[in-house]
């Protein structure tokens, strides 16, 4: 057995794992947006925590933390939204996965594609049936083995700011 896995545990965040996943929330953001002022992680933690804790106790989010030697060092989550459906289903279960993240010493040892098996049975389990998700270009290769493809139809999105509307 690989040493890297020797004493370790995945499991689904529970309310007190909350503060946790929101701090490594923020690391992945500081990984990738930069540090921001004192005030407004502050703000972020805070409203993060009261966003995630009102979702999970709603059921239209769920994480996974992937821990080795009791350290937490990988996590993945999926906030569920049901969507309009079609002539098959008048509804469907979707799921975004977000916070995708492996602490930066314990990256490269399986931890990330652990947490994503994880969240696709998960999912499945769920009744989701769509995921998608936001990579970066070093991600793209787990999601792609694990069966993630470019989308089916077009896709374009829009961040929509104020100046952007005009009106």
């Amino acid at each position: 057995m690989n040493n890297d896995l020797q004493k370790t545990e995945i499991r689904l965040i529970t309310e007190p794992d909350i503060p946790l996943f929101v701090k490594h929330r923020i690391d992945y953001l500081k990984e990738l947006q930069g540090k921001p002022d004192t005030s407004r992680e502050i703000t972020l933690k805070n409203e993060l925590e009261n966003y995630f804790r009102n979702e999970l106790s709603a059921n239209r989010f769920f994480a996974f933390i992937f821990e080795s030697d009791k350290q937490a060092v990988s996590f993945g989550a999926v906030v569920i939204k049901s969507i309009p459906g079609d002539f098959s289903s008048s509804t469907y279960l979707e799921g975004d996965i977000l916070n995708m993240y492996t602490i930066p010493e314990a990256r490269k040892k399986g931890f990330a594609g652990i947490v994503l098996d994880a969240i696709l049975k998960e999912s499945k389990n769920r009744g989701i049936s769509k995921l998608s998700l936001h990579t970066t270009k070093d991600g793209e290769h787990l999601y792609q083995n694990s069966g993630f493809s470019e989308p089916a139809y077009p896709f374009l999105e829009m961040v929509i700011k104020p100046e952007t509307l005009g009106h």
